[in-house]
């Protein structure tokens, strides 16, 4: 497991930057959203509080947030890890996502989007495209979630927003645990720009059908099919905590 993030981390606590259980609940959330923190991986809290340099007491309080955002799973006397989708969970994570998304897609582009978003969308677009030409797959990530989060953000029904917000960080969960080996990246050349485009003309239906084509077609990119159990990930904390 690359070690860039805990470098990131470790180089902003030096830095002085201020660290409570909302911080990390954000760089915690952020890894996995980005896939630099795999499903399954071990979050020790020593490790965590030798990382952030805060106390256990506030590592068990990020940690508590990070579960009940579905982010992490948290067991009784065992080590809290980042969480590992079941198949069927992550085909019903693609299904409710297709509906939520569709219909956010569909309420945006009735309304109509303001001229500020839509050159957001459409910077953040450009800079995946670009991300992706120069093998920076981290940085597609980011860009690819920014355009789904912004969607969430401004959905005219906040329900299904604050729902697509947490649709869109289960999905990069289970991307990055079902993702084939073989697979360098997740881009699909093309179907964030249909879909602005449907936005931007007002076609509620075609921004529907281009945020269904899009789950579908990532989906598809996965491996679901049957697979042993895995051995523990190698954790990014390994070494980090004073023995």
């Amino acid at each position: 497991m690359s070690q860039s993030w805990r470098e990131e981390v470790e180089a902003a606590v030096r830095g002085g930057e201020r660290v409570g259980d909302r911080h990390i609940v954000e760089q915690v959330r952020q890894a996995v959203l980005s896939q630099r923190l795999a499903p399954g991986t071990r979050l020790p809290e020593v490790a965590l509080g030798e990382v952030f340099g805060v106390s256990r007491s506030i590592v068990r309080r990020a940690l508590t947030r990070l579960a009940a955002d579905h982010v992490i799973d948290q067991r009784p006397n065992q080590v809290a890890r980042v969480r590992a989708p079941s198949v069927e969970e992550t085909r019903e994570t693609f299904s409710a996502r297709r509906l939520v998304e569709g219909e956010v897609a569909a309420l945006l582009a009735v309304r109509g989007l303001d001229s500020e978003l839509l050159a957001a969308l459409k910077s953040e677009a450009r800079a995946e495209v670009e991300a992706h030409g120069r093998g920076d797959e981290p940085a597609r990530i980011a860009h690819s979630l920014a355009i789904h989060h912004r969607l969430a953000a401004r959905s005219p029904n906040r329900v299904l927003g604050a729902m697509l917000t947490d649709l869109v960080l289960r999905t990069s969960i289970v991307i990055a645990l079902y993702k084939r080996p073989s697979l360098g990246s997740c881009y699909l050349e093309g179907d964030h720009f249909r879909l602005l485009e449907a936005l931007d003309r007002g076609d509620a239906g075609g921004a529907r059908d281009a945020i269904e084509a899009h789950l579908t077609s990532l989906e598809a990119l996965l491996d679901l099919g049957p697979r042993e159990e895995q051995a523990d990930l190698h954790s990014i904390f390994a070494g980090i905590a004073t023995p």
